[in-house]
């Protein structure tokens, strides 16, 4: 059975654009906040969203992400509370959605209730960033029954006979970390990522996006060329940070996924 994921990356394919995939910490500020946000993103054109689950120890997040889970669990966000307020947007919004985030609130909720529930309220794939290969079985014998995606990870450090092993069971796409550390932290740089995606091409067919430090649509439009799609974590969530308090703040972000996915879609026009 095809996944939604899939179909939305072979539509892109058809109509030669790329993927946006924008990122967005539940609860911060708040669930409603967040629920209106997901809403004006799919309007903007936003092809994949990333949902991410506050967690009180995020390892592989830089700061903006960081204060964003410190927000959202201080409102009282649980994994529970946002599963509900995803299922509340089943059949609302047209971009598939990929719940971001850590192992142990999943493990706490129960690993055959997560799975089951996330099918339930229309979630389409799940990124665990702590959940490595060798212990992905332990959750995918249940998400994988469900038939949601299990979204991989591949960072510049990744050697080639384990993106191999990576990519023989990934399913959705590879996430492509354009840089080592924390998110939000560093600059991409263009020729490094060109290496390593034509690396990760020779071995895999899956569709890759890019991600980590990507912060403007010129920036998009310049990785865009060598990417199947792109992501936008940090930049984000620190818009909405920044206009927390302004009546404005939905119709700023929306604009901001709108100029980045206009800037990919003419990137489909350049010769």
């Amino acid at each position: 059975m095809t996944g939604s994921i899939e179909k939305k990356f072979a539509e892109l394919k058809q109509k030669g654009e790329k993927a946006l995939v924008v990122y967005l910490t539940a609860g911060d500020p708040d669930l409603e906040t967040s629920r209106r946000l997901i809403l004006s993103l799919d309007e903007a054109g936003v092809d994949i969203l990333e949902i991410g689950v506050p967690f009180s120890d995020p390892t592989a997040d830089g700061p903006i992400i960081q204060a964003a889970s410190q927000r959202a669990l201080k409102s009282g966000v649980t994994l529970s509370s946002i599963l509900a307020m995803i299922g509340s947007l089943q059949n609302v919004i047209h971009a598939p959605i990929i719940l971001f985030g850590y192992y142990n609130p999943i493990y706490s909720y129960g690993n055959d209730k997560f799975a089951v529930t996330a099918k339930k309220v229309g979630i389409d794939g799940i990124l665990v960033v702590d959940l490595p290969l060798e212990e992905s079985h332990e959750l995918r014998r249940y998400t994988d029954r469900e038939g949601l995606d299990f979204i991989s990870l591949i960072a510049p450090t990744t050697t080639d006979s384990r993106i191999k092993k990576i990519s023989h069971n990934a399913t959705g796409f590879l996430y492509y970390i354009s840089i080592t550390g924390v998110t939000g932290t560093a600059k991409p740089v263009i020729a490094s990522i060109k290496e390593d995606v034509y690396r990760i091409r020779k071995i895999s067919a899956l569709p890759l996006v890019v991600g980590f430090g990507i912060t403007s649509p010129r920036q998009a439009a310049e990785i865009a060329p060598i990417a199947d799609g792109v992501v936008i974590g940090s930049a984000f969530v620190h818009l909405v940070e920044k206009n927390m308090g302004n009546e404005n703040m939905i119709r700023i972000a929306s604009s901001f996924a709108w100029d980045i996915k206009n800037a990919l879609r003419q990137v489909k026009r350049t010769p």
